[in-house]
């Protein structure tokens, strides 16, 4: 319980301070979020279920969204110092065409998960609406918080965020 209250604290703290339009998902009730199966740009298939008990976010982008371009470092350096501690990032690119996501993952040297959602399947379960989209899954596989736009992924906050739910 004390695990559940820091990290809705640490949520609020982020959604207060730190990130701008950084919302909440917190009902009264957790609500589950939405299991899937994706296929990867590895061949290798990914599924939500499967990282139960870790922090998930799940980032929806695209190789032509600049805002996703401007957010993906960060998101590499908060995926590399967290991966081990309980906390993963799917990136979810939901560009139509696949074959153009492993030369951009190349050559912006991030390593993270990818899942492709090129007929926008999952993006619409989530009611995806702009990109960058990210969304933040608590141990349990329930929604956290979202995040609209571009963010600064490896700053105090984010990182507090994460290492206060990964406890």
């Amino acid at each position: 319980m004390n695990r559940r209250i820091f990290a809705s604290v640490a949520a609020a703290a982020l959604v207060a301070f730190a990130v701008p339009a950084m919302v909440p998902a917190l009902a009264a009730a957790p609500a589950p979020a939405p299991d899937f199966v994706l296929d990867s740009n590895t061949g290798k298939p990914i599924k939500l279920s499967g990282y139960k008990g870790k922090v998930v976010m799940i980032n929806f982008w695209a190789t032509w969204c600049p805002p996703c371009l401007e957010e993906m470092p960060a998101m590499e350096r908060l995926y590399r110092q967290h991966k081990d501690a309980g906390f993963t990032l799917l990136a979810v690119s939901v560009d139509a065409d696949a074959s153009k996501v492993t030369p951009f993952l190349t050559s912006h040297k991030l390593t993270f998960p990818v899942g492709l959602d090129p007929k926008m399947d999952l993006a619409n379960t989530y009611s995806v609406r702009a990109l960058p989209s990210s969304f933040i899954v608590d141990r349990e596989g329930n929604l956290a918080a979202l995040a609209i736009g571009p963010r600064h992924w490896d700053g105090n906050a984010a990182h507090s965020l994460v290492e206060g739910m990964a406890r």
